[in-house]
Order: C-alpha cells, then structure tokens, then sequence
C-alpha cells in the first residue's frame, strides 16, 4: 500500500519539526517527537484469545487440548468436541475459579486481539483490531509503540486482579512504555475495555499517594479515545442471562449451529445452541453466569444518564443495612423513586410470573410427571415491570427467585463482585477520566434493543422463558418488534445496535458549558457540507442536540468539542452515524480521523486546539474510487488511473499518484 506523498512529506516534515523541540505538554498538546508516542490497546468483551493450560482428554474425539491449544475461538474443537470446549471455557459462578479439568488463560501480544481464530477463512471472519494495526504499519508506526494489553474476559474486575494482577501489569506496561519511547501513550479501549480502564484508574488512586496521583496520569497518558463505551452498561446482557443472545448476527433463534461461529460476538448465542443440540449436560445459563464480567453491564444499568436527582443510588428498600461496605449508600429522593423508567427509555424487563406460588417456571420433566395438576388452582399470570435501577440492584432476580433457578448465583455474583467491591462502587456516575485529552466515540441511529418481554415457555428448564416482545430504540423513536410505536422516553438519537444511546452518550456530561459543534461526511469531502456551530450552550446533565440539517444519502461524523472549561485539558464526543459497535474499530473514516488528531497534537505550529474538519481528501489507495459520471479516477487532484496486473475493475486501478 501506498501512502498519499503529499501526506507522507507533510510527515516528514513534521518529525524534522519536532526534532527539534523536547517531548512536553501545552495545554493538552503535545509538542515534542512524533516517535515518542506508544498506543495501548484495551479489546472489549470476547476480544481475547484464551489458550488451553492444561491436558484435557476429550473421549469419543480425536481432538484433546493441550497447553497452549486454541480454546477461544477455536472452532473445529468448538465443533467436534464441544463437551471438553465446554469445560475449559467454565467458571465457577460463585468463586470464579477454573474447571477441575481444564482452565484457559488469555493470550498476549498484537496477535490475541487482531484474530480470534486465524486462519484462511475464519481468519477475516474473526478479525478484530487487524486493520487498525495495518493502519499503523502502513503510516510507519514502529513495532514496540503498539502494546496490547488483553484480559480474561470472563472474570469480574477484582478478580483480574486477584487471579492475574492485571492492573499492577497494567500499571507496568505504561511506566515501560515511557521508559522505552521516552513519551507518554495514547489509550484505545473497545466496549468493556472502558469499564476496565476506569476500574484501573480507581484502583491507581489507591496505589499511587494522591499528591502524585494527576501527575503520574499527565506523564504516562497523553489521550484517552473510548470508543463504543457502555457508561451505563448494556441491557442485552439482560437477554443473555435467560436464554442467550445473537449480539446482532443473523442467526435464527431455531438454528441449532449458525454458520456465523467465527464471528467473536456470538459467544452467548453460540452457547445457547450449543445445548440446543442436546450434545452436553451444561446449561447455557450456568455458563453466563460463571462468566462475572456480564454482571458489570448489569450494575451499570443503574445510573441515569440524564436525571436531575441523584444520579446513583441503592433502593434502600431492598438492600437496607449493610449492603454496601466501605463506600457511601447514596439515598434518593422520593421523586426520584418516581422518575420514569430510571431515566432509560423504556422499562428493561416486562416478565409475566405464574399465579401459582411454588410451581416454578423451570420444573424438571420428572416434576412435572409427579405433579397433581387437578389440585392446582386456575389464575392469570402477573405481569411485574423492572426499570434499569432494580435490575442493577438485584430486584429483578429476587422477585424471580421462585421461578427461575439461576437467580441466586446472579445475586450473589452481583454482592461480591460489584457491590461489595473495595475499589470502586459501579453505581456512583462515570465522571470525566482525569486525563488531558479524553476523546468519546461511538456509533449512533442504528436499531437498538431497549426493552423486552418474557413470559414462562411451559418448558422444563433451562428453555423455561420465552421472548414474546422486544422494543427498540430508532432515531428517536421506540418500536415494537412488530413495528408499532412505543410511548416512552426515547432519546434524541439511537444507539450502536448494541448499547442504548443514554449509555453512550453519558459522556456528553464532560463537556462544558461552551461546545463547538461540527458535522461533516464520514467520506472524503471537499468541505462544502461541512456545518460548523459555535460555543452551543450546555447545560450539564442535559443531551446536547445540534440544529444542523441532514442529507438522507450521507453518513456523517458529529463532532462535539470543548477546550475551555478544564484549563490545558481537551474533551471531545464524536458521533458517527450508523456505525456498528462490533467493527466501528475497523471504520476506516474512524481511523483517519485518529491519525488526522494525532498529527495534529504532534505539530509544533498548530493554532487550534482539534484538527480543522474543513476538508478530507484520500490518505491511502483504498480511498480512490472510479468516478462513472466523469469517466475518470475521483480525487483526480490525488488520484489516478493505474492498472495493475490482477486488478479486476476500474476503481481498483485508481491510486494515489506517485507525487502531489
């Protein structure tokens, strides 16, 4: 691949440039060696390859695992031996502890985070941060300034801690990139990723004396970039602990083995079919709740994005005396109790409960042999509504403790792991990370759950609940799965079609009173529909919704930005229309924007405090596209037509050209 010329000398220049000057910080900038700069990356949910370590003889399989054997995602041995797969994928759900038979460990390096499972065609399928490290190949970014930091992704928080020292690592791998580079790095973290970094920033306060504590994040973070971060959690999660969840895929709820295995967000789905195949005794829910890091989108779920009284609380009525340990017991006010729906859109949870009492909904097929059901009296179902405060704080799970089986371990795994946690207290609000330049992305308008419907199935367990209704969310809108409008509390925009949009725009509340807003195509534009506003008042708490105009046929990138109201600090929110929150990592418009700040905060003459938006032309050969209407290569200014052999249309033989 060829970088653009024009680009690659305004480069050259830059370091000469830079050269010349020490690495320092100017109100949130950094002037000083381009080379000096490392990238951290933090992969979000199932993002990690785990590797076997230990020997597991599966019977009735040629296929055994070995140390180091693929585990996650492996999908000849997921396939051909699912029983063992099972069992080194397990954790205990109450102490989170290894299979006696098999335990899986996370991979390390670039390589546990670009492909889940290599290969020729399940490579490309699972691919996860590859092109963004292709990116940085291709832009010259030498090797050692790239440093992945996977995680098992199936543990809670603490117990990263306590089973891996993660976050002391992690700690480590920040002062050794400093050492090494001799700069500061720039944090990338994806979906869970976040909420593992801000539990490492709270866990640094209580490592590091709180005099040094500011100091030690301006030294060894320039940027902070969360992208596709659940602030306030992800109800899917919700799904997924009854009876599964496709993340998005295209998979038939009756499919017993969906085509889609490689993909790496398919893990509860993948699960639920497993057992609907009847090849193992393991429930899917078990597995779910062995995994702790699903109940951080459950606690999250709590706090709301945009109410005016008191953003955190525990409903004492449920949880009174002693709950919580070592942290304050935020008390709400009345209204608050009253608010609508915990300030979501929608209630979370509507489940219709049995009228009998004592006849649970996962009775076993031998219960429901012995059962007298002429002494059972007749009645109608009751239908119980659950905002997102009372899932987060277990109302939920108790009010359905008599019907489903799984509820305690859900409950205790939700005490110990998160409410109980000495470190940080999940349902206090997410408060702008203490570092200079904090940018927030993520996708926006796409179709997101919001909502859903359960009701008893008949069945024995664990196939005991049933989905009869899901409400989404759409640009501002809420809709039934049948297409009817929804009353409720929708949001200006949608979410990613994963994460709701009040959890994804949370962090709006870290812009201050004054914003410059921007919009501009995700494309490469010439500037002519670029609309800028500035200094938008903000009022805190409240959603920012720009008065700019929008063309049907055009995807646009929203640029909210404030470099005023935090002297020498930056925050920025980019909304990107229907970016999807599995692969917004590999959007190419996402990464030009990157590396467009990134040069920008290297270049010792900048005036302005973000990269101007007023025009983006093409950086790579990818870009350049034949223009049918003009019969030419577009970008003619940067692009040209130049066929080489294997080329297999016209746009492919359009390429940067060879000088500017």
């Amino acid at each position: 691949m060829r970088v653009n010329l024009h680009i690659a000398t305004i480069l050259v220049v830059l370091l000469i440039h830079a050269a010349m000057y020490n690495t320092s910080v100017d109100g949130g900038k950094l002037i000083g060696d381009y080379s000096k700069l490392s990238g951290i990356i933090i992969p979000g949910f199932a993002s990690t390859q785990l590797r076997a370590w230990s020997f597991l003889d599966c019977p009735y399989s040629p296929l055994d695992f070995n140390p180091l054997d693929l585990v996650w995602l492996d999908t000849t041995k997921l396939l051909s031996a699912v029983n063992c797969w099972l069992k080194c994928m397990l954790l205990d759900p109450y102490n989170q502890t290894d299979h006696p038979e098999c335990k899986s460990r996370p991979d390390s390096g670039l390589s546990a985070i670009t492909e889940l499972d290599p290969g020729y065609i399940t490579g490309p399928l699972s691919s996860v941060w590859k092109d963004w490290v292709k990116w940085c190949i291709e832009f010259g970014i030498e090797a050692n300034s790239i440093i992945a930091v996977p995680y098992d992704w199936r543990l809670s928080p603490s117990m990263l801690e306590e089973r891996d020292l993660y976050f002391h690592r992690l700690k480590l791998t920040f002062e050794t990139a400093l050492k090494l580079r001799g700069g500061p790095s720039i944090v990338f973290a994806h979906s869970l990723g976040n909420n593992v970094f801000r539990y490492f920033l709270e866990w640094l306060k209580l490592e590091i004396a709180p005099k040094h504590y500011n100091q030690w994040l301006d030294e060894h973070i320039h940027a902070y970039f969360a992208v596709g971060a659940p602030l306030l959690g992800a109800i899917e999660t919700v799904k997924a602990t009854f009876f599964g969840n496709t993340f998005g895929l295209p998979v038939s709820e009756s499919s017993h083995l969906p085509p889609q295995y490689f993909s790496p967000f398919f893990l509860l789905r993948l699960l639920k079919s497993v057992i609907q195949t009847g090849l193992t005794a393991v429930t899917f829910t078990s597995l779910i709740e062995a995994f702790g890091c699903l109940s951080y989108y459950l606690v999250l779920l709590d706090l709301d994005a945009y109410s005016n009284t008191c953003l955190s609380c525990i409903l004492a009525r449920h949880f009174a005396g002693g709950f919580r340990k070592g942290h304050h017991t935020y008390q709400c006010e009345e209204q608050e109790f009253r608010l609508n729906y915990s300030g979501w859109p929608t209630n979370i949870v509507n489940i219709e409960i049995p009228s009998v009492r004592g006849f649970g909904a996962y009775p076993s097929v031998t219960e429901l042999a012995q059962t007298n059901l002429s002494s059972m009296e007749c009645g109608l179902p009751t239908q119980l509504s659950f905002s997102a405060r009372e899932i987060s704080d277990g109302t939920l799970f108790k009010a359905i403790e008599d019907y489903e089986s799984d509820s305690k371990r859900l409950l205790y795994q939700l005490k110990k792991s998160y409410h109980d946690d000495p470190v940080l207290n999940p349902l206090t609000p997410w408060d702008r990370p203490p570092i200079k330049n904090v940018f927030c992305i993520y996708g926006i308008d796409s179709r997101t759950e919001v909502g859903y419907y359960f009701a008893p199935s008949g069945k024995p367990y664990p196939d005991n609940w049933i989905t009869t209704d899901v409400i989404y969310e759409l640009e501002g809108s809420l809709y039934s799965r049948s297409g009817n409008l929804v009353e409720g509390n929708p949001g200006a925009a949608s979410g990613d079609d994963t994460v709701p949009y009040n959890s994804l725009s949370l962090c709006k509340n870290w812009l201050g009173p004054k914003v410059n807003i921007t919009r501009a195509p995700q494309s490469e534009h010439d500037g002519s529909d670029v609309q800028v506003d500035l200094n938008v008042e903000h009022q805190h708490e409240e959603d920012i919704v720009p008065n700019m105009t929008r063309s049907p046929r055009v995807k646009y990138i929203t640029y909210y930005e404030d470099s005023e109201s935090i002297p020498g600090r930056r925050t920025a929110v980019w909304e990107l229309d229907k970016a999807s929150h599995r692969n917004i990592v590999r959007s190419p418009a996402l990464m030009r924007e990157l590396w467009l700040q990134m040069w920008h905060d290297i270049h010792p003459g900048a005036k302005s405090k973000f990269v101007t938006k007023a025009k983006r032309g093409p950086l790579r050969d990818e870009d350049c596209y034949w223009d049918y209407g003009k019969a030419r290569c577009s970008w003619s200014e940067y692009c040209e037509y130049r066929y080489l052999f294997g080329d297999v249309h016209l746009g492919q033989s359009c390429r940067l050209k060879n000088s500017s």
